[in-house]
């Protein structure tokens, strides 16, 4: 009979893969040099998490999960859009975690190559940051137009996102980022709940 998994065991060691694949890229993930680096056997591995497509979706299942908690555990219960939104940005702008998002962009991207491979992270990606808009929007607000703004929050914070990573241009991006954020606050939507409210029909 085949020894159970240690649940807790396997959790330390999936954060270690998931560090390892940060620093050395999803390509590179493979049984023997994940091992060596975290001084296990690939035996180890294999009992803990099957076979190496099983092992893949772990590891993109733990950044997900990273990158949701660095977009959302400084969000306040009673924050509106624009401060939920400048907390996601602030937090996924931080330099400590560049790397992660990189290895995330660089997933996204084979995923959408593959998606044949990568169904659940992509149907899930996007999906997890939609439903904390909206739900930050409130229970009154009409969930088309909850979805349209969290739909054009969401594609404006990974734009600006990557276009940081790949320039490192900290300046222009967080004022452009600043002038996004502005069009979120209260005020300004109230006013332009009318046109919001036209568009519907």
């Amino acid at each position: 009979m085949a020894r159970p998994v240690d649940h807790e065991r396997r959790a330390k060691l999936l954060d270690a893969v998931v560090d390892y694949t940060v620093e050395h890229g999803f390509s590179d993930v493979s049984w023997r040099p994940v091992a060596a680096a975290l001084g296990v056997s690939p035996t180890t591995l294999v009992h803990h998490f099957g076979t190496k497509g099983q092992m893949l979706v772990a590891v993109l299942g733990r950044l997900r999960e990273r990158i949701l908690g660095a977009s959302t555990d400084a969000r306040g219960e009673e924050a509106d859009l624009a401060t939920a939104a400048r907390e996601a940005w602030t937090r996924t702008s931080d330099p400590k975690l560049w790397p992660e998002f990189r290895l995330f962009f660089a997933v996204y991207g084979r995923a959408l190559q593959a998606p044949h491979q990568f169904e659940g992270f992509l149907e899930r990606v996007v999906a997890d940051w939609m439903n904390i808009l909206r739900d930050t929007q409130g229970p009154g607000i009409d969930q088309a137009v909850a979805t349209r703004r969290a739909t054009l929050v969401v594609a404006t914070i990974r734009g600006l996102l990557l276009d940081l990573l790949a320039t490192g241009d900290r300046d222009r991006v967080q004022d452009a980022a600043e002038s996004f954020f502005a069009t979120l606050e209260p005020d300004v939507l109230s006013r332009s709940a009318d046109g919001d409210f036209k568009h519907r029909r």
